[in-house]
C-alpha cells in the first residue's frame, strides 16, 4: 500500500526525464489503476476458492519486476506497460480486496467492520512510512535508484503472505449469514440488487479522489510555490490519518448504520477540498488538508466492504466487494488520467477540483436509499442421495 501511494511523487521527475507531459504519465498511471481493477474480480475469486497466500506472494514478485522494468523503459508507451499494466496486475492481488475476504471469513459477523478498519489502517501505516522515505530516495538516487529500492522492498511481502495463507473454508451456515449457495447464485443475487449498483457508484466516486490528489497533489503544491517535500510530507500525512479515520470509520460502522456514514464521509470530502481551493496555498493549508482528507481517505473501505458482507455474507466477499472494487478503479482510471490531461490542457488542476466536489455530493446522495438489511439466503445444492 505504501509503495503505490508514493507514485505521486514520480510525476515531475519521470515526466521531464522521459520528456513527457502529465497527461502521459496521468495515462500510465490510469492504466494502473484500471488494470488493478479489471482482474480484481477475477484475483478475488481464485483467493476465494484456493486462498490468499498464494494470490500475495505471486503478486509481490510481479510487483518487484514491473518496478524494475520501469527503470528500463525510455518512454511514454513503455511506462504504460510497466508501471501502468504490469503493476496494475500486480496490485490485483496484494492490497485489500484479496485480504479483506481473508479476514473475513475468520471474524464474527458483528466485529467485521472494525477487523476491515484494523487492516485499511495497516496499510496506511505503510503509506506514512514509505512516502517519506520514497521523497529521500528520489533525491538521493534520482528516480532509477528510488524505483530500485521500491521494488526491492516489494520481495518482502512474499514472506508477509504467510499471514493470510490456506485453503478458505465455506462458512457454516448462521443466522448472521445469508446461507453459501454457489458463487454463480451470489453473483446474480447481487447483480439483481438496486443497492449493489449503488455501492458500485459510490465506489467510483472514491477511487477518482483517491487517484487525483494521490497522483496529482505534490505536482499541485509545486505549481503553487511550495517544495517538492511538502507534497511528500502531505501525502504521509494523509497515510497517518488515514489510520485513525481507518480504524474509527471501522469502529463507528459496526454500530451505526454503515450507508449513513458512508454518505457523511462523501459529503466531508467534497466540503474539505471546498475549504482547500477556497483558501490560499500555503504549507499550512496543505498540511491541515492533508490530514483532514487523510481521515477522510480510505475509510470507505471498511464501511464499503463491511456493508457487502452484511448484506451478502462473507463467503464471497473477495468477489463480490472486487466487483465493486472495480467500479472504484473506473473512478481511479479518470482521476489520475484527467487530472494530468486537464492541466496540459488549460495549465491548471481547478476543473478537476470542481468536479471532486461535486462527485462528492452525488456520493452522499446515492448511499441514503440503500437497503442494508441481510440478502435471503442463497439456494444450498442438493444433497447427495
Amino acid at each position: 500500500m505504501g509503495v503505490r501511494q508514493a507514485f505521486g511523487l514520480f510525476l515531475s521527475p519521470v515526466s521531464t526525464d522521459l520528456e513527457i507531459g502529465r497527461q502521459a504519465f496521468g495515462l500510465a498511471i490510469a492504466l494502473n489503476n484500471l488494470m488493478f481493477g479489471l482482474a480484481q474480480p477475477f484475483i478475488g475469486a481464485y483467493a476465494d476458492k484456493h486462498g490468499a497466500g498464494r494470490v500475495v506472494a505471486l503478486s509481490a514478485v510481479l510487483y518487484a519486476v514491473g518496478l524494475g522494468l520501469t527503470t528500463l523503459i525510455g518512454d511514454a508507451v513503455g511506462l504504460n506497460l510497466t508501471l501502468g499494466a504490469l503493476v496494475g496486475l500486480a496490485l490485483s492481488g496484494t492490497t485489500f480486496v484479496v485480504v479483506l475476504g481473508a479476514v473475513g471469513r475468520v471474524v464474527a459477523p458483528e466485529r467485521r467492520s472494525l477487523a476491515f478498519g484494523v487492516v485499511t489502517a495497516g496499510g496506511s501505516l505503510g503509506q506514512f512510512l514509505v512516502v517519506p522515505a520514497a521523497s529521500g530516495l528520489l533525491d538521493a538516487l534520482g528516480w532509477h535508484g528510488a524505483m530500485l529500492m521500491l521494488a526491492a522492498f516489494c520481495v518482502t511481502m512474499v514472506g508477509l503472505a504467510v499471514g493470510v495463507a490456506g485453503k478458505p473454508q465455506a462458512p457454516a451456515p448462521s443466522t448472521a449469514t445469508p446461507a453459501s449457495g454457489s458463487l454463480k447464485d451470489a453473483l446474480v443475487q447481487a447483480a439483481g440488487s438496486k443497492s449493489y449498483w449503488l455501492l458500485n457508484a459510490g465506489f467510483f466516486v472514491c477511487g477518482f479522489h483517491i487517484a487525483f490528489v494521490g497522483t496529482h497533489l505534490p505536482a499541485f503544491l509545486r505549481d503553487g510555490g511550495l517544495d517538492q517535500n511538502v507534497g511528500a510530507w502531505c501525502l504521509a500525512l494523509i497515510g497517518l490519518f488515514n489510520i485513525l479515520g481507518s480504524w474509527l470509520w471501522g469502529a463507528w460502522g459496526g454500530k451505526r448504520s454503515k450507508k449513513r456514514l458512508l454518505s457523511a464521509l462523501y459529503f466531508s470530502r467534497a466540503v474539505a477540498v471546498v475549504i482547500f481551493i477556497a483558501a490560499p496555498l500555503s504549507v499550512a493549508s496543505a498540511l491541515l488538508f492533508a490530514a483532514v482528507f487523510g481521515f477522510l481517505w480510505l475509510g470507505t473501505v471498511p464501511l464499503t466492504s463491511g456493508l457487502v458482507a452484511q448484506i451478502w455474507g462473507a463467503r464471497y466477499l473477495s468477489t463480490l466487494y472486487g466487483i465493486v472494487f472495480l467500479s472504484h478503479q473506473i473512478g481511479s482510471f479518470l482521476g489520475a488520467w484527467l487530472g494530468g490531461l486537464a492541466f496540459d490542457a488549460t495549465g491548471s488542476y481547478l476543473s478537476i477540483w470542481l468536479a471532486s466536489i461535486a462527485l462528492g455530493l452525488f456520493a452522499a446522495a446515492v448511499h441514503w436509499p440503500i437497503d442494508e438489511r441481510q440478502a435471503a439466503p442463497l439456494p444450498q445444492p442438493a444433497a447427495a442421495e
